[in-house]
């Protein structure tokens, strides 16, 4: 959002979570909200939108609910994160129940599980795209990708748990990011 552009309203807001949450199955969601409030709308800046990122990647519980309330906290304050939150979630919630109840009927459609497969290769294609807008990002500054490539190793090559890779790595980068007064 621009200093400039009015905020969105409740009900634009609980539109779009409430649309993310109906058509969504499986990951990705973050690259589905990424496009709806950046691209789609430059409701926030791509900057806001992946300090967003991180934050819901730190904190406990979903990242995507994380996400989904920072967005919204972001753009309305307080009614902003609980209307997104509860649009992102009610169809699922819903879905979730009835799936439930009929999931003996399911199980047997022959082909039920290769529709899954292919929905969770698409969700793992958006995926893709957000790590390699985070990348792109963090290579525009030194520490920042040298943050990235650390946290990656680790993690993705070396199986190290995220909790002490995020202690030591987030450490370091925020030491890395502290302003320093050279004339003092």
């Amino acid at each position: 959002m621009t200093d400039l552009s009015p905020p969105p309203s409740l009900l634009a807001l609980a539109s779009i979570f409430l649309r993310i949450g109906t058509f969504s199955f499986g990951g990705g969601l973050s690259g589905w909200i990424y496009r709806e409030i950046v691209q789609a709308r430059g409701w926030m800046t791509e900057d806001d939108f992946m300090s967003g990122v991180a934050v819901s990647q730190i904190m406990p519980g979903a990242n995507v609910a994380n996400l989904t309330i920072y967005v919204g906290h972001r753009l309305r304050g307080l009614p902003g994160a609980v209307t997104a939150i509860v649009a992102l979630l009610t169809v699922p919630f819903f879905a979730v129940i009835a799936l439930t109840s009929a999931y003996g009927l399911i199980k047997g459609i022959p082909h039920a599980q290769t529709a899954l497969e292919g929905v969770a290769a698409a969700a793992t294609g958006l995926l893709l795209i957000m790590v390699a807008r985070g990348a792109r990002r963090a290579a525009q500054r030194p520490t920042t990708l040298l943050a990235f490539l650390a946290t990656f190793a680790a993690v993705g090559l070396f199986h190290v748990s995220l909790l002490p890779t995020v202690v030591v790595v987030g450490s370091l980068s925020v030491i890395a990011a502290w302003p320093r007064n050279r004339d003092a």
